[in-house]
This record gives structure tokens, sequence and C-alpha cells, in this order.
């Protein structure tokens, strides 16, 4: 295959898995706690044989960038709905290992356990799961992460982040893991009675959906003259022969 087709399909390749990325993004516009994610892309530089000071440039779509900016919170008047203002990530226990996210949507299961929507179990400042007595009434988290029932402190809700910076993978919908291990979060508070919304901004991602689909177009187009000049090229050798 000519190079220039090879160019071709890395960027076309590269496109398509960002108007994945966008789609989802807009899928989840109201999906409580959810993070928008971007592709970012690198350039592959391949050396060719024969080619004397040149090469193969194409790109490459080597990874997602995660947005960090928090989402707006909404009142629910939920005893169990919590908020994070600030940085910072629930930490649950999933049949895969520790998992972070920024949904704080949460229900006392058959055994008393804090989990989310999921069965997954919320865990505390101290990474074990939280139990809520039956017949607790009054419910009362404080600030600082206390959570209380009929005045009497039950644990401490802990908030985390990956201990390495950068080292955040999205697992699915709004779940993160932290492959080299999380650390605690001190700086940010939890407030009761409120939900952090997606903070994916529609307009901006309709816009981004715009320009990749008509550079998908642009690229395809380029694609079909390049595919009919190597036909025009091989049938014209072929009549001289």
């Amino acid at each position: 295959m000519d190079s220039s087709l090879f160019v071709g399909l890395s960027r076309q390749s590269g496109l398509m898995r960002e108007m994945q990325a966008v789609a989802n993004n807009i899928a989840n516009i109201s999906t409580t706690g959810f993070r928008a994610e971007g592709v970012v892309f690198a350039e592959h530089v391949a050396e060719l044989d024969g080619v004397s000071g040149g090469g193969l440039s194409m790109a490459l779509a080597a990874g997602r960038h995660i947005q960090m900016a928090q989402g707006d919170i909404d009142p629910t008047g939920g005893n169990f709905d919590f908020a994070i203002e600030g940085d910072g990530y629930f930490l649950i226990q999933t049949p895969e290992g520790e998992s972070l996210t920024r949904a704080g949507h949460f229900m006392p299961n058959d055994q008393g356990e804090l989990v989310n929507p999921d069965g997954h179990q919320l865990l505390d400042a101290g990474g074990a799961p939280i139990f809520i007595p039956p017949d607790a009434d009054n419910i009362i988290l404080a600030r600082d992460g206390t959570l209380s029932a009929d005045g009497r402190p039950l644990t401490l809700l802990g908030l985390w982040q990956p201990a390495e910076e950068y080292d955040l993978n999205h697992r699915d919908g709004v779940r993160f893991v932290a492959e080299g291990g999380v650390e605690p979060v001190e700086s940010a508070t939890i407030i009761q009675g409120f939900l952090e919304n997606s903070n994916v901004d529609p307009v901006v991602q309709i816009a981004r959906m715009i320009e990749v689909q008509r550079a998908y177009e642009m690229g395809q187009g380029f694609m079909e003259r390049e595919d009919e000049r190597v036909r025009s090229f091989l049938r014209s050798i072929g009549n001289q022969g």
C-alpha cells in the first residue's frame, strides 16, 4: 500500500476514536459524577528503507485525557447523597479491586453496608466498608467526613486520590483505577444531600463532534482521490505493456 494511504488510515483511525469519545461524553451529560474525556494524539515517525533523509510520519491516538474540572453540585436532600467540593474521589470496593469515583449516590444494602447503585461497597478513611445500623434514624455527615447516626459517630468517610498525579485510568461509567495506588486527600470537603453532575459541556462537545466529522470527511475524500491516482497509474503502466 502507498505510504500516503498508511498516513491517511492512521489519521482516520484516530479521528474515529475521538468521535467515539465525544459521543460517549454527550451520552453521559446527565450522568452523576461523570468526567469528560478527550483523545490524545501523538506523532509516530518511522524510517523508510531506501529513502535518504526521509521517513513516514503518522498520527497515533496514544491515549485519553480525563478532564478534571468539577461539575455543578445540585441539592437532592438524600441522607446518603454525598458530593465532593474540591479534589478527591470516593473509594469503592469492586470485584476487580478498589476503584475511585466522584458519583456520590449511595444506599444501605440488605446487610446494612453502604453501597452504590452497582452494589459496590463505599469504603471509609481506613479502607473498611461502612455499616449503617438498621434502626438508625437521623443520619448526619459533617463537612470533615464524620458520619453519625442519631448523634453517635459511625465512621470517618475518607477521600482519596491517585498516589501518582496522572495515574488515573477510566474503567467504565464513572469508575476509575489508579494502578500505582491511592493516598488520602486532606483539603477537600464532603457535603450531604447533594450530588455532583457530569462536567461535560454540551456546547463544547457538540462543536467538537462537528469538527471531527468534517475532518474525517476531508480525510476520506483525500484517500479516495489518492486511491484513484494509484489506480490510474497502474492502468497507464498496464496499457504501456
